[in-house]
């Protein structure tokens, strides 16, 4: 609890006017307006004419340009300050009571200190501003498997992104009653403004923080206006809160994809799958089939929730109704469906403007420009110096505009996994596609995601970025007991689990170059897959996995040589050795945290080489 002062708050407007009965939601909501100071209080009801109040007077405040109608109806641009561009991951805390359920992967405070702190940077820093009210759901209306938030903000900025993101307004309120459970969300830019003060298009702070209080279930975020720091349904609640309340609730909140994939019969299974960044992750998600016949969907782009359903299988839905996609990168060549999912009602943040009111970005086409206005608001030509769109430019879009979402995007039963995917961004070592023995298995394989960090270190083997199930910046509280959980929801009685698997488009040869196509051409692996789930193909062991058969991989119509397949498809003891070695280093942060399981599966792991390695030897 904050503090109550009936008289402290008495004179600001709309604060008497809640449209709800649910009492701790009330008094919560009076005790940030006591602290806070706004001028104002407004409950947020998600509609059309509350959007297009609020855009317009972002736009009247330069926060926002409307961009050209004719183009790109509903639109808007939006520039943040240059201090303000991405997720601040060293100012991002778990303050849980216990240090060690933080684990040593999290920042983390002491959580009375922090909250003391948090309390003097929050005295006041409404003043002249209006503090929104947004009740939202993650998740459909009604589903068992979604949650509720409210985030209290005093931007408007973030109050239009969240009706995109998330299901935000009256039937959310609605949803939660007059005592339902919901995670509070505490937002300010930090930046309280003195009478006839001028504000500024991009109000923040040079102080940030994002905190969380995984035991209470509360987030607080302070000084900064952008993407997961401030819409605080998605990385904060839908993952490192929603972690938490997973590991307690005996359920799974996962850095995940789903898809739907349908063969040439009409048949359909259902993956999720993990990547750490720059690994395909929204490509995959968007995929279009290279193969004839087949046909993928997109359930979600980036979040996954999983719950046991009554026949024992996992269900996941997509807690998310909207993209927050990097728009750099993301072109007609890479990603047709995300372009074609922005042809109106987004937000663009940091890209550049092109003089016939639009926005361009690298990558968005072959050909460049002539003239944009860059994202900092200066004149740019191909000639001049830094990108025309910061490398973290964003695009906000409805997730139903996605021209191959899925029907059943947002059933609210979920839909039934099949296959969980994980993978990194490995030069070497890593084949294309390995299916794990077993569910343990494959929690240890997962647990061991890397990519290799830069292009001058993808042929060292030692040199990797460890970002395990790809969670590495988002689990709310100690990695070792996160695996322990992924172990523990294996061994629930009567799970029917889906088979995992680990990929690797990036392999390459000793050019240098990938081997693999990539793109529409990774359903090819997905194929195998489904294949494999419906017991058509076969594998081959090896020390590290499962592999594909020889044969059994549809590359038909690939400028593939043997020597290059070979490649994709097999394991090299030697390096499979260093790689092992690798390993302990990574699993001694977590002490007696990381999971006895884990070390079996190493020991197995290094057994298995050195048992290849003698058979190869006695060959020889």
């Amino acid at each position: 609890m904050l503090r109550n002062s009936v008289t402290a708050v008495a004179s600001i407007e709309g604060l008497d006017k809640a449209p709800t009965k649910h009492r701790k939601l009330i008094a919560w909501v009076r005790e940030v307006a006591e602290l806070t100071q706004p001028d104002r209080v407004h409950w947020c009801d998600g509609s059309d004419a509350e959007w297009d109040r609020l855009t317009s007077e972002l736009v009247a405040a330069g926060t926002m340009k409307p961009l050209n109608p004719k183009i790109r109806p509903n639109s808007f641009y939006a520039a943040s300050d240059p201090t303000d561009v991405a997720r601040v991951e060293s100012r991002t805390f778990i303050c849980s009571k216990d240090p060690k359920d933080a684990g040593p992967t999290n920042n983390w405070l002491d959580p009375d200190e922090m909250r003391a702190d948090l309390m003097g940077l929050f005295a006041g820093c409404m003043r002249g501003r209006t503090m929104y009210v947004v009740p939202f759901c993650m998740g459909p209306i009604g589903s068992k498997i979604s949650a509720l938030g409210v985030e209290i903000t005093d931007s408007a900025y973030v109050v239009v992104s969240m009706r995109i993101m998330a299901r935000m307004g009256k039937a959310a309120l609605d949803m939660l009653g007059e005592d339902g459970f919901f995670v509070p969300a505490l937002h300010s830019v930090g930046a309280p403004l003195k009478a006839g003060q001028k504000d500024v298009a991009w109000p923040c702070n040079s102080i940030k923080y994002i905190v969380h209080f995984p035991e209470s279930r509360e987030i607080w975020s302070y000084g900064s206006g952008y993407g997961g720091n401030a819409l605080l349904g998605k990385k904060c609640l839908a993952l490192r809160i929603a972690s938490v309340m997973a590991r307690d609730d005996g359920w799974l909140a996962e850095h995940m994809l789903i898809l739907k994939l349908t063969s040439p019969e009409g048949k359909s299974h259902y993956m999720a799958a993990a990547f750490p960044s720059a690994c395909g992750k929204t490509n995959m998600a968007m995929l279009q089939p290279t193969l004839k016949g087949w046909k993928a969907e997109t359930i979600g782009d980036d979040i996954c929730w999983m719950r046991f359903g009554e026949d024992g299988r996992l269900y996941a839905i997509n807690p998310e109704a909207g993209f927050f996609g990097v728009a750099p990168g993301t072109g007609h060549g890479t990603n047709i469906n995300a372009i074609n999912a922005l042809h109106s009602n987004c937000i663009f943040t940091n890209v550049a403007l092109t003089d016939d009111g639009d926005v361009w970005w690298e990558g968005l086409t072959d050909d460049v420009p002539a003239h944009l206005i860059d994202w900092k608001g200066n004149d740019w030509t191909p000639e001049s110096d830094g990108p025309a769109a910061h490398p973290n430019a964003r695009f906000t879009a409805p997730a139903d505009q996605c021209p191959i979402i899925a029907p059943e995007w947002e059933d609210p039963k979920g839909v039934p996994l099949s296959a969980i995917l994980f993978g990194g961004r490995r030069a070497t070592a890593t084949p294309l596609i390995t299916e794990a023995f077993d569910w343990e298995h494959g929690v240890f394989l997962a647990s061991n995601v890397a990519s290799e960090g830069t292009a001058a270190a993808e042929s060292k083997v030692g040199e990797l970025r460890r970002d395990p199930f790809a969670m590495l910046p988002f689990c709310g509280y100690n990695m070792g007991d996160y695996f322990n959980h992924w172990l523990q929801i294996g061994q629930r009685a009567g799970a029917k689990l889906p088979a995992i698997y680990f990929v690797n488009w990036f392999r390459k040869d000793e050019g240098g170059k990938f081997i693999w196509p990539g793109y529409g051409d990774n359903c090819r692996v997905l194929k195998w897959i489904f294949q494999r789930l419906e017991g058509e193909v076969e594998t081959k062991p090896t020390p590290i996995g499962n592999l594909p058969a020889d044969g059994s991989l549809d590359v038909a119509g690939l400028d593939l040589s043997a020597a290059a397949l070979n490649t994709l498809l097999s394991v090299d003891t030697e390096v499979w050795t260093e790689e092992a070695a690798l390993i302990p280093p990574f699993y001694e942060r977590f002490a007696e945290r990381l999971p006895k399981a884990l070390w079996d599966q190493h020991a197995a792991l290094v057994a298995r080489l050195q048992g290849a390695s003698a058979n190869r030897a006695a060959a020889e």
